[in-house]
C-alpha cells in the first residue's frame, strides 16, 4: 500500500527536516520566471486558483533556485534522480543550477514534452512544448527502459533482420553459415527517446481541477516509470494540484508533497482520495497521420499485442512475441482481395526474413482451410465465422434470413 504525506509550507524550510539519502526520485514543477501572476478557476467557477512568478531579477530567481535544489541534492538516495520542469524562459537558469549542484556529468537528458496547443493571438512561432531536465545523483541510478512502437517510416527489413557489424564495422543484416538471414528476436520496439509526445490537458479532461500549470497524469506516470521501482519514495516540493502524488499512488509508489499553498494541500489530498488519470487516444493509436488508411482492419487484432506495419503491402502486423524462435506476421484479407493474391503478397513480404511464420486473416466466405500447406496460416476472421455460422443456420431456420442479410 502506497503512503501519502503532505506538508503545507516552503519548501526550503521542509527539506531540512528530511533525513539524508532518503528519496528515491524527485519531480519539481516550480516557478517559471514568467513574471505573471497565474489565475484559473474550476470549472463550475466556485473555487480560484492562484500563484505568482514574479521576480526582481533573475538572481533572485537563481538564489531562489540554488537554496532549495542544494537540499533535494542531500536528500537523494545515490540511486536517486532529479527531474525539474521548466520552459525556455528558464531553462538556461536551471541548467546553470543543476550543472553547478548536481555536476555536469550527472546531466541525463534534456527531454521535450511535446503538445498541440492552438493559439490565434500568438505572434511568431507557436510554443508546442516544455522541458524537462533529468539529472542523476550518481552513475548508479535507477533506468528502466521503456520502448515505444515502432515509427511509420522503420522498413519491415529493419524490424524482422538481425544486424551485426562485419570486418569493416559497417551495419549488415546477420546470416548464418549457409546464409539465410538471421531473425532480430522478440520485437521490443524503439527505445524511449527524449522527446515525448504526450496531450496537454484539454479544458474537458476529466481529470483537470482548474489549477493553474497543472500537468497530466500521463506524464508523471513515465517520468516515474522510467526511474523508480514500487514503493520507492516520491517527492515534488512543489505539489500543486497534487499531479505528481496521485501519479505516484497509482503506480505503488509512496509520496511527499511539500506547498506553501493551503488550498494547493488540500486540492492535492481531495485528488489523493479519488484518483483520475485521462486516457489519451494518442498515445494508444498515435497521431492520425501516422496511423495506417486501414486501421480498421487492425480492430481484429484486439487483444494481442502488435506492431502495427505502415509501409509494407504485404504485412499488416507483426507479433510482439516470436513463436518458437519465429516472428510472426500477420496479414488480413481485404474486401474483394481474391484469397490468392492475399497469400502471394504476404508470402513476397516473409521471403528473406529468416523464416518467419505467416499468417493470414480471411475474410472472404470462398475460404478454404489447409489450402496452402504448412508455410502459412490461413485463419478465418470473427466476422467471417460468425456469418459462416448464421448462414449454416439458415438452412433449417428462414427467419434468421433478415439478420444474415443484415451482416453480408
Amino acid at each position: 500500500m502506497s503512503s501519502m504525506t503532505l506538508h503545507l509550507g516552503d519548501c526550503r524550510e521542509v527539506l531540512k527536516t528530511l533525513s539524508d539519502k532518503s528519496i528515491d526520485l524527485i519531480y519539481l514543477d516550480p516557478p517559471f520566471l514568467t513574471q505573471k501572476i497565474h489565475c484559473l478557476s474550476t470549472r463550475n467557477g466556485e473555487k480560484r486558483y492562484s500563484f505568482d512568478d514574479l521576480w526582481e531579477s533573475h538572481s533572485e530567481y537563481v538564489g531562489f533556485l540554488m537554496d532549495r535544489i542544494r537540499e533535494m541534492h542531500r536528500l537523494l538516495k545515490d540511486t536517486g534522480s532529479l527531474f525539474f520542469h521548466c520552459n525556455d524562459q528558464s531553462s538556461h537558469l536551471a541548467r546553470f543550477v543543476l550543472d553547478e549542484l548536481f555536476g555536469e556529468k550527472m546531466f541525463r537528458s534534456e527531454i521535450i514534452w511535446a503538445y498541440r496547443r492552438w493559439s490565434n493571438s500568438h505572434k511568431g512561432l507557436l510554443p508546442a512544448h516544455q522541458t524537462i531536465l533529468f539529472y542523476s545523483k550518481t552513475m548508479a541510478f535507477t533506468f528502466n527502459q521503456l520502448s515505444t512502437d515502432y515509427s511509420a517510416s522503420t522498413n519491415v527489413d529493419q524490424i524482422l533482420q538481425k544486424r551485426e557489424r562485419d570486418h569493416r564495422g559497417k551495419s549488415v543484416y546477420a546470416r548464418d553459415p549457409k546464409g539465410v538471414v538471421i531473425a532480430s528476436g522478440p520485437k521490443k520496439g524503439v527505445p524511449l527517446s527524449d522527446v515525448w509526445e504526450i496531450p496537454y490537458l484539454n479544458p474537458k479532461a476529466k481529470e483537470r481541477v482548474g489549477y493553474p500549470t497543472q500537468k497530466p497524469v500521463l506524464l508523471l506516470d513515465r517520468i516515474l516509470s522510467i526511474c523508480s521501482n514500487p514503493q520507492d519514495v516520491v517527492l515534488d516540493p512543489f505539489c500543486g494540484s497534487g499531479t505528481t502524488l496521485v501519479a505516484a499512488k497509482m503506480k505503488g509508489r509512496r509520496g511527499i508533497g511539500i506547498d506553501c499553498s493551503k488550498d494547493a494541500i488540500e486540492l492535492t489530498r481531495r485528488r489523493l482520495a479519488d484518483p483520475i488519470a485521462t486516457r489519451s487516444r494518442l498515445l494508444e493509436r498515435g497521431r492520425e497521420n501516422y496511423v495506417r488508411e486501414d486501421v480498421q482492419l487492425l480492430e481484429l487484432l484486439k487483444g494481442i499485442e502488435f506492431h502495427a506495419v505502415q509501409r509494407n503491402r504485404g504485412v499488416d502486423a507483426i507479433l510482439k512475441d516470436e513463436y518458437r524462435g519465429r516472428s510472426v506476421l500477420i496479414r488480413i484479407q481485404r474486401d474483394g482481395e481474391p484469397l490468392d493474391d492475399a497469400v502471394k503478397l504476404l508470402r513476397k513480404a516473409g521471403t528473406g526474413k529468416g523464416r518467419p511464420l505467416l499468417v493470414l486473416i480471411a475474410t472472404d466466405p470462398l475460404f478454404q482451410q489447409n489450402t496452402y500447406g504448412n508455410e502459412i496460416v490461413v485463419i478465418q476472421s470473427t466476422t467471417l465465422a460468425l456469418k459462416t455460422a448464421l448462414e449454416s443456420a439458415i438452412l433449417h431456420d428462414t427467419s434468421a434470413l433478415p439478420l444474415f442479410q443484415r451482416l453480408a
